[in-house]
């Protein structure tokens, strides 16, 4: 694949993981305002989030985005300071996208699985 084309899909991933990222960052940040303001402790809201398949849908959404968004923003802060792109950067960055996935579904699983209460 030549350089162009991969900055170009580069370029794609990054703004279409941004959208998701926005809409996410939204709806969590209203859910977590209304359960608040509700009145729910972190418990209940745990109880709420075991088991339901929605909201492990919905979070790992919201991971997988995260962790295709932010190592293609590092990638290209660290080839600017770097003043160039290189196999070892692509290698790293690759290695940093699958450790926040991992760690991202992690926590999901942490908040989602198990019995509902």
């Amino acid at each position: 694949m030549s350089a162009r084309r991969t900055q170009s899909l580069l370029w794609l991933a990054q703004r279409t993981s941004a959208g998701v990222l926005a809409l996410c960052v939204v709806v969590h940040l209203v859910t977590m305002i209304i359960a608040v303001r509700g009145g729910l402790t972190a418990a209940e809201i745990l109880g709420r989030t075991r088991g339901s398949f929605a909201w492990a849908a919905f979070y790992s959404v919201f991971v997988l985005a995260v962790a295709i968004h932010a190592p293609i923003g590092v990638r290209a802060i660290v080839a600017e300071t770097r003043g160039a792109h290189g196999r070892g950067i692509d290698a790293a960055m690759l290695a940093f996208a699958v450790l926040l996935l991992a760690l991202g579904l992690r926590a999901v699983a942490a908040v989602t699985m198990g019995p509902a209460s």
